[in-house]
């Protein structure tokens, strides 16, 4: 069972924070072990497996950095150790932060590390918002409408990836 199923939820990118507030707290209750405490270790082992699975669910559900992966994940667009090859135009942009970073890690200037702190800031929001835009389209989208925004979402999630070991990189400095 997924955790679109388990709060009665169709797959979405952006659900409905109310009801997944409202079904974790309502399985909480429902599932809650001291509730099993004169029931056979069966159940109590499987009561704690749903209050679990309920628990995972929220963390998911309620958080857009783990929706987004978890979505892909689903739709088996990606795969763990899947070796994702980024578009080559992305690259070659991303070869000139990763020049002047390894340039700031041998000669620091504070010009240089807020300009490309800024530049990166700028390449993190045109990603944020290209995926906005398709993500936001996905429930109402057809089947094959779906298929090729899922493919888009997959290519902006690893290019935010990447984004992101960059930031970590500058945050070193």
């Amino acid at each position: 069972m997924n955790y679109f199923e388990l709060y009665d939820l169709p797959i979405s990118f952006h659900p409905d924070q109310n009801v997944v507030k409202k079904q974790f707290y309502a399985l909480s209750k429902k599932y809650h072990p001291d509730f099993y405490i004169n029931e056979s270790v069966e159940k109590q082992d499987e009561v704690l497996e749903l209050s679990t699975l309920n628990n995972k669910a929220f963390q998911v559900l309620k958080n857009p950095q783990k929706i987004l992966p978890y979505v892909l994940e689903l739709k088996g667009e990606i795969s763990e150790g899947e070796n994702y090859v980024l578009p080559q135009s992305f690259l070659m942009e991303m070869m000139d932060v990763n020049e002047i970073i390894m340039d700031l890690q041998f000669e620091p200037d504070n010009e240089k590390l807020t300009k490309v702190k800024e530049e990166i800031t700028q390449i993190e929001q045109g990603l944020g918002g290209e995926l906005l835009s398709y993500t936001n389209k996905f429930e109402d989208a057809s089947e094959d409408e779906q298929r090729v925004g899922l493919a888009k979402i997959k290519d902006i999630y690893y290019r935010n990836k990447y984004v992101q070991r960059l930031k970590e990189s500058l945050a070193k400095l």
